[in-house]
């Protein structure tokens, strides 16, 4: 994990525009955005399941960077005012608080332009349908049938109770989308079999589920020292939750259900599977 975090942060730092290019203000943002932080579970989860697929390391580089950078655009997003007004990401101000909220659109915007060109000017598969074809999964991920609907609906359920089928479908496509994406392009890097690539995608859908449980369970129980981020906004702004439906211990054991049910789903990749394996059990025991 530290070698592919290292790596990464290299990557993003070299794809980024430099802050001594103009616009100046703009640039600085975006890098304060993505550099420095972050648990970097996406770029992670498409690096294993590079290696499962065989990929070479540099192709799943920028397939690493192209979904990282989606996730920055969509925190830089989520923290502003008309969302969920957070003044904490990270550890650090959030962008609109460390530059203002004008600044902070513009950062959103630019880095999924960005994170589409990136999968676009180098080499990423053998057949160019196959790198249109990954174009196409990032489209489906971030938008309105994956990440911003998921967002959407999560906006729309704020003070409502949701059942633990209606808060899956919200995450199957906030925060599932995403992660599945990762795991699907960092796949297209290399060759799987059919086969293959459905059981690392079941291994990625549950996955992205056990994580959002863990988010909602540490939300309620640990402290923003410890998250980086203003801990108890869940329950303070009303939003449903696991931890709301179910309680936290519940909501625990659910957790470890989920991951059982996603470690299933790699038994065709056999031992090609193990980073992926190792990165779900680091997913459901992380404290942040």
């Amino acid at each position: 994990m530290k070698d592919r975090r290292d790596r990464i942060e290299t990557v993003l730092e070299s794809l980024l525009p430099p802050p001594s290019v103009a616009p100046i203000r703009l640039h600085e943002a975006m890098r304060y955005a993505v550099l420095g932080g972050g648990k970097r579970v996406r770029p992670l989860l498409a690096y294993a399941a590079g290696e499962a697929a065989g990929a070479a390391l540099d192709r799943v580089d920028r397939a690493a960077a192209a979904v990282e950078l989606i996730h920055a655009y969509s925190l830089v997003h989520d923290d502003l005012p008309s969302m969920d007004n957070d003044v904490l990401r990270r550890g650090q101000p959030t962008v609109h608080i460390k530059f203002d909220e004008a600044t902070a659109l513009l950062v959103g915007d630019a880095l999924q332009s960005l994170a589409f060109e990136v999968l676009t000017d180098a080499t990423l598969a053998d057949q160019p349908r196959d790198q249109i074809a990954m174009l196409a999964t990032l489209a489906r991920a971030s938008g309105s049938r994956g990440m911003a609907g998921g967002q959407a609906v999560d906006l729309a359920s704020q003070g409502k109770p949701l059942s633990v089928s209606e808060l899956e479908f919200m995450h199957v496509h906030k925060t599932g989308a995403l992660i599945a994406c990762s795991v699907s392009l960092g796949a297209a890097c290399g060759t799987l079999s059919a086969d293959e690539l459905r059981g690392a995608l079941h291994f990625a859908r549950f996955t992205g589920l056990a994580f959002q449980v863990v988010d909602d369970v540490l939300d309620a129980t640990e402290s923003t020292q410890t998250l980086g981020k203003t801990a108890g906004k869940d329950a303070a702004g009303s939003k449903p939750t696991y931890v709301s439906a179910m309680g936290v211990d519940r909501a625990r054991e659910y957790a470890a259900e989920l991951l059982e049910d996603a470690l299933s789903g790699l038994a065709p990749l056999g031992a090609r599977g193990q980073r992926l394996a190792e990165l779900g059990r680091y997913i459901v025991s992380r404290n942040s």
